[in-house]
């Protein structure tokens, strides 16, 4: 079969990498939803606001693996778009001890420090006991939790999307069958949900460990595990911590200001914690579906910035993107017109049911931005421009959405709070449109440039602007 990255067919090249993306978001959203679900089978609100206040802390121990997953995915994939494989091995070996050592520190470190991450997280006198029994089974898991997330991208990268996928997926099937085992017959509650999150987090990093071993022996330079093969250099580290540490705060921030938004839900108590949680979580299938095929797509995009292929890099995107939007949009149809039912599945009180589908037909509302927020944040990635996408992150989830929250919290009370997301996702899609806009005359401009000694000319510069206006329509 062609490489994904000589596919002819944009279109199907676009599906080869983004719907094995898309997949593996897909079930990590089942294995997150099936902790609540078989959770709030203990019709426990308490438990169920515990879950909900300790999936950011999750998203945060995600997020350090980012630095070298998505730090090391951009840099891999331009490597062998420039034809450096050997160097791109080297990259990825690399990253993975980077992985391996950053989990080993986050555990130590967030097992010395429960009970303040806990009460951070927002936990209160009626849920802090489940909330600590959640994180304590969750920073055992930690080094193996970044190792998974990591290497998924890292496998991206390389090409071994089936891999990729098939590694994600076998982690979540098998989280999802201990989420009923440990919820259920053996009642260890929220406990019991962190619990199977962790080990299906260690089942999926021994099957992409393998694979590496497998691929080596096929003589296969980019994976080696070995530690003689650990020699990076400091153009290495940094190009990949310059592109991983405003991937690994894309999904920081976001977790703060999911944390400060459940700081303010609070407020209303735990019923509305809960309700917001499984709102929030049924929301999260547009939302996952788009970050999986914008992430499915970045070394793609990659890889043609590398090859120098930029037509091919800007039609990428611009189907791409059509692509999200119309997805979202379809989501947000739905969840409109079934929003009380789809909660009803989760929530066992028709009170709570209500107030939840309440709030996920707000939510949804934000579903087709997130196709053109997420493709400009990968794109600005896959081009090694850190510092773009992480002001897009910045913006939004510090600079616009903290203050929206409180500001609507003071004008509306709780539905103001509820508000606050698809506020700022229509703001910030205005503002990627521009930042997409403005970088695409600028690259193209540049380019043409070259072709034009003489471009100090009037009409020399009318013809550059005129090239690159068409290119980025």
């Amino acid at each position: 079969m062609t490489s994904v990255f000589d596919e002819t067919n944009l279109s199907r090249a676009i599906a080869r990498v983004g719907l094995p993306a898309m997949l593996g978001q897909l079930t990590t959203l089942i294995y997150n939803m099936a902790d609540t679900f078989f959770v709030s089978l203990t019709q426990e609100p308490a438990m169920i606001a515990a879950v909900t206040l300790c999936t950011p802390v999750l998203l945060i121990i995600m997020s350090i693996a980012c630095v070298f997953g998505m730090g090391g995915s951009s840099v891999i994939a331009r490597l062998l778009g420039e034809g450096r494989k050997e160097y791109a091995g080297k990259t990825v070996n690399f990253c993975t001890y980077a992985m391996a050592l950053s989990g080993v520190f986050t555990a130590v470190l967030g097992l010395l420090l429960l009970a303040p991450l806990a009460e951070l997280a927002g936990a209160d006198a009626e849920n802090l006991g489940y909330t600590q029994d959640y994180l304590r089974y969750v920073f055992l898991g930690a080094p193996f939790i970044m190792l998974s997330n990591g290497f998924v991208h890292l496998f991206r990268s390389a090409g071994l999307i089936r891999e990729s996928t098939v590694g994600l997926v076998l982690g979540n099937a098998i989280n999802i069958v201990l989420d009923y085992v440990f919820i259920i017959p053996l009642g260890w509650g929220a406990a019991g949900a962190a619990a199977a999150t962790s080990l299906g987090f260690v089942c999926s990093s021994v099957y992409y460990l393998a694979c590496m071993v497998n691929q080596n022996r096929r003589g296969d330079p980019l994976f080696s595990v070995s530690p003689r093969a650990f020699c990076p250099d400091r153009g290495m580290v940094s190009s990949v911590v310059s592109i991983g540490i405003p991937g690994a705060l894309i999904t920081v921030l976001m977790s703060v200001a999911n944390i400060v938004l459940n700081n303010y839900i609070a407020i209303y108590g735990s019923n509305a914690v809960a309700a917001y949680g499984i709102a929030y979580k049924i929301d999260m299938v547009p939302i996952m579906l788009s970050v999986g095929l914008s992430q499915g797509v970045t070394p793609l995009i990659g890889y043609c910035f590398g090859a120098g292929q930029s037509g091919r890099m800007t039609a990428t995107m611009r189907l791409s993107t059509l692509y999200g939007v119309l997805l979202g949009s379809v989501f947000t149809l739905l969840f409109l017109l079934t929003g009380q039912q789809l909660a009803g599945i989760f929530l066992h009180e028709d009170i709570l049911a209500a107030q939840a589908g309440n709030f996920l037909r707000v939510l949804c509302l934000s579903a087709p931005a997130l196709g053109i927020i997420n493709m400009v944040t990968s794109y600005f990635q896959a081009l090694g421009k850190a510092l773009y996408s992480l002001s897009i992150t910045v913006l939004r989830n510090a600079v616009l959405f903290i203050p929206a929250v409180i500001l609507l919290n003071h004008l509306w009370g709780l539905a103001g709070v509820i508000a606050a997301q698809p506020v700022v996702e229509a703001l910030l899609t205005v503002i990627c449109l521009v930042l997409y806009g403005w970088d695409c005359r600028k690259n193209f401009a540049g380019q043409q440039k070259a072709h034009f000694p003489e471009h100090g000319r009037k009409a020399d510069r009318l013809a550059v602007d005129r090239m690159g206006s068409r290119e980025c329509r």
